[in-house]
């Protein structure tokens, strides 16, 4: 089956009812339950593509990703160029946080469905879980979809909504949807691939983060500063050197703290000053040195009567 060619391309391929041989393509960890899962499951995983060894860890050693040592741990055929996928027999490939484009070419000879990790077409591209937090949506969810030559654009098989907890962070809700997206997998494999639905809604894109994304501005909001602290990596400035946050908590100030003399980025009683509440400092990292807890930090850092977060040097 394929469809229908536009121009003077080929047509793509299109998903069997039925598929049961597969080439998996994943790399990062996220993808690992996903393809224990379907192999648990009895699909025939006749190949598993996934990114090449390189340097990882703070001793730089060369190491297989970790979707290439799950395969290997299982006996499963290993293969880095994405054209291989082909030499298997494969009746459909299944896509998970691959991290590479697939050409094409490919798209045109194997079917193949994603599992996309957002309410689609909301948080199409690389990184919808975080951008979802950042965005302070209330809900997200997970997608089985087709993959084609767009941006995540592809017809939906099947989705799976859940809601958003205010305090939850960005690995816990990619744990979230990594558990309910390998359960929904097997069970629209299972099933069969019925006829996909086009995506309806409004279309947004979740870019790949920069250090900007996580660059804590004291003037935004504390529930804004804290989205940033629950997707991880948010810094900011203290004494000249970068300083992370990596747990902390949106209150309400009480007094003194708004009595109008204290300014956003103003450490006052374990709290930072936002524009609007105040941010309570849980767990920090200064530069060079491990996460720890506020307070054991503060006892020993020889704080000053005022000290500012954020300031430029």
């Amino acid at each position: 089956m394929t469809i229908p060619s536009s121009g003077t391309n080929p047509p793509l391929a299109v998903a069997p009812a039925h598929p049961n041989r597969l080439v998996y393509f994943g790399t990062p960890q996220m993808a690992v339950a996903p393809l224990v899962a379907l192999h648990e499951a009895g699909f025939d995983i006749a190949a598993v593509v996934t990114n090449p060894d390189r340097r990882r860890g703070r001793g730089s050693h060369v190491a297989p990703s970790p979707v290439k040592q799950a395969a290997l741990e299982r006996s499963l055929t290993v293969v880095h160029d994405p054209s291989e996928a082909l030499d298997f027999g494969a009746e459909l490939g299944v896509v998970v946080a691959y991290g590479q484009v697939l050409k094409r070419e490919l798209l045109e000879k194997l079917p193949m469905v994603n599992l996309h990790f957002s309410l689609l077409p909301r948080w199409r591209g690389a990184a919808p879980v975080q951008r979802a937090i950042l965005a302070g949506d209330s809900r997200t969810g997970v997608c089985v979809m087709a993959v084609d030559v767009g941006l995540d654009t592809g017809a939906v098989f099947a989705c799976e909504e859940i809601p958003i907890d205010e305090e939850v962070t960005a690995a816990e809700l990619s744990d979230q949807l990594v558990a309910i997206g390998s359960e929904m997998l097997v069970t629209t494999l299972r099933s069969g691939l019925a006829e996909p639905q086009e995506q309806v809604g409004e279309t947004t894109y979740a870019a790949k983060l920069s250090s900007e994304d996580l660059h804590i501005d004291w003037s935004s909001t504390a529930v804004e500063i804290n989205r940033q602290v629950r997707v991880g990596g948010a810094w900011t400035t203290f004494r000249g050197g970068r300083f992370k946050i990596v747990k902390a908590r949106a209150i309400d100030p009480v007094e003194p703290l708004v009595a109008g003399k204290s300014v956003p980025g103003e450490l006052v009683d374990g709290c930072v000053i936002t524009g609007e509440g105040a941010l309570q400092l849980l767990t920090i990292q200064p530069a060079g040195k491990g996460p720890i807890d506020f307070n054991a930090w503060r006892n020993g850092a020889q704080l000053g009567t005022v000290e500012r977060f954020g300031e430029q040097t």
